[in-house]
């Protein structure tokens, strides 16, 4: 399938020349999942909601200094290649192009509505993330912006006292408070206001109730949640428990599983791969591979390489947050790790990557043991 019936030309686009504050009012106006941003009628570049929550930039400041790179889709690409094209870039949307003319948009809701009756064989469990990043009612909005800053993500399940999930708290929730009701003209100070709504607990903001699925549920039936209630993504629990998280399924997670290809060798993606200095996706994959075949019980279905890009430099070089998530038949395995440039963050990950595996391999071998003790007891 390919993506000619399913892209739009019904793309929001704005001039590089104009003001921050125009796009402010433009996602508040008409809630796009994305604007392309223009210079002198040539493709620039795309902005959108999550990158106005990660900068410190002010209204004043013109749109093309916040245009972020996303991948340009030729209009007769095929949705295997489109899913991975975003999931790599990073991002939900991007412009779709006939020949070098920019035509419209293409939006990861548009690809999943395309492909919802082929979802049915697809097993949550399979492919939602069981490692979460969870916050508390009383955890200020100031936290809750370093936390999805500092993991790439952009949501956070709230839990109350007990642990049970009370609510849920988006990028989208946090710019409505940060970012809308800070700029109102109506107050004063606005630094004195900024640190007041960054003091304010999530439990005054947070969504409730919240939207879960049981993790038996097949993908199909998040995806219908998602997408009738325009989430991201949503929160996983136990069959038998509904306020008890057991992970995340998000809509980046159902693109990525559309990739998945049964090639011999082991399929990796690179989330924001325009980070990538000295090193190839085939050096990548063969240094995940060795780590993978020191633990040989271990069948690896997929592997995730994401970077995220910090301010801090060291002569002119970015730090670089890099982790690397393995989906194998023992569940999921990860290391992460940050160093200057993307090959060393790179390396930092692999190496932790690689005590997690040995760790599992050693539990095993103890779980092993500890089988064999006991059969052997079972027998005095």
């Amino acid at each position: 399938m390919d993506i000619v019936d399913i892209a739009t030309r019904d793309a929001v686009e704005v001039e590089a020349s104009q003001r921050l504050a125009k796009v402010r009012g433009v996602f508040e106006r008409d809630n796009p999942k994305g604007i392309i941003v223009t210079d002198e009628g040539e493709y620039d570049g795309i902005i959108t909601e999550r990158q106005l929550l990660q900068s410190h930039v002010e209204d004043g400041t013109k749109v093309g200094a916040m245009a972020d790179s996303a991948p340009k889709i030729d209009r007769s690409s095929n949705v295997r290649d489109v899913a991975r094209m975003l999931v790599e870039g990073g991002t939900k949307v991007a412009p779709v192009f006939e020949n070098d003319d920019h035509w419209g948009m293409i939006s990861a809701d548009a690809i999943l509505e395309s492909v919802l009756d082929n979802l049915e064989v697809l097993s949550i469990e399979q492919i939602h993330t069981d490692s979460v990043v969870t916050i508390t009612e009383d955890t200020n909005i100031g936290r809750a912006i370093n936390l999805l800053r500092e993991n790439g993500i952009s949501r956070l399940p709230v839990l109350n006292e007990n642990e049970k999930l009370t609510g849920m708290v988006t990028t989208h929730d946090i710019i409505e408070v940060a970012v809308r009701d800070v700029d109102k003209p109506t107050h004063g100070d606005r630094a004195g206001d900024r640190n007041r709504v960054l003091d304010i607990p999530v439990y005054d903001v947070m969504q409730n109730p919240v939207e879960t699925v049981g993790i038996d549920s097949t993908v199909r039936d998040a995806v219908d949640v998602m997408l009738e209630h325009d989430y991201g993504g949503v929160v996983v629990t136990p069959t038998d428990e509904d306020d008890v998280v057991a992970g995340v399924l998000t809509k980046t997670d159902v693109l990525r599983a559309l990739t998945f290809t049964e090639e011999e060798y082991l399929d990796v993606q690179i989330t924001n791969i325009d980070l990538l200095d000295t090193l190839q996706r085939e050096e990548i994959r063969r240094n995940i591979e060795e780590v993978v075949g020191k633990y040989q019980r271990m069948n690896v279905q997929h592997a995730h390489v994401r970077l995220q890009k910090h301010k801090e430099k060291l002569r002119g070089t970015p730090l670089i947050q890099c982790q690397i998530r393995l989906r194998t038949n023992h569940g999921q395995i990860a290391g992460s790790g940050e160093g200057y440039g993307a090959d060393s963050a790179f390396r930092v990950a692999l190496d932790r990557l690689e005590r997690n595996v040995l760790e599992l391999k050693g539990t095993r071998s103890d779980e092993q043991y500890e089988g064999q003790l006991l059969r052997k007891l079972n027998r005095l």
